[in-house]
């Protein structure tokens, strides 16, 4: 198993050997150094900890720069834990997009687009009662009643309504690796994936 951390930079399609049109995302993976390793005695959990994007030394506090001073990697900006127990990895190894190849199948896992407040047409595909019955001429997108009869007298727990819809963290399985790019640091993934441009997503091979 390998993980990377990475940059979502867009979405493109490309053609394959086949001829066939295939949509895609592109990301910008890696190089992520290994900042700190996590084990069973001392932490509880074997993890390794994964840094991704430069910062300044001077925007991190004095304790973190010297663990980043004894591990002798540069301080990071984003910091992500991966449970890599079939690997033995050293602090200071750095991994790239030369852990993933073409075919292989991997998770994918960032923050959604947050869509604010949204009604239940969007947030969960409600037809809507306007226009069609019970007399609504003025509210086509209206989630209509919610309330019960006298037993149990009350909205039940669950009930989906209008609320803050995306922004929440969301993985998909299984997507396919179409290209490796080690030179732009660049994975093709197939398909789309969480989260929008520029923003930060975790790849792990499964």
């Amino acid at each position: 198993m390998s993980a990377l951390l990475g940059r979502k930079v867009g979405t493109t399609s490309i053609f394959t050997s086949e001829g066939e049109y295939v949509p895609c995302t592109v990301i910008e993976a890696g190089p992520c150094p290994v900042v700190a390793l996590r084990n069973s005695g001392k932490d509880g959990y074997e993890a390794v900890q994964l840094g991704y994007g430069d910062i300044p030394v001077h925007q991190v506090s004095k304790p973190v720069a010297g663990q980043y001073a004894v591990a002798n990697v540069t301080p990071k900006r984003y910091l992500r834990e991966f449970r890599l127990a079939d690997k033995e990895y050293k602090v200071g190894d750095v991994l790239s997009v030369d852990e993933f190849a073409e075919g292989d199948k991997v998770k994918v896992s960032g923050k959604s687009k947050g869509r604010g407040f949204q009604g239940v047409v969007k947030r969960h595909g409600f037809g809507g009662v306007g226009m069609t019955t019970h007399g609504q001429s003025d509210r086509p997108r209206a989630p209509g009643s919610i309330g019960m009869s006298s037993d149990p007298s009350r909205v039940l727990k669950g009930m989906r309504m209008g609320g803050r819809m995306g922004g929440k963290r969301v993985s998909v399985r299984n997507l396919e690796v179409l290209r490796v790019i080690p030179e732009s640091n660049l994975l093709l993934i197939k398909g789309g994936i969480p989260g929008a441009p520029n923003s930060i997503v975790e790849i792990v091979k499964l």
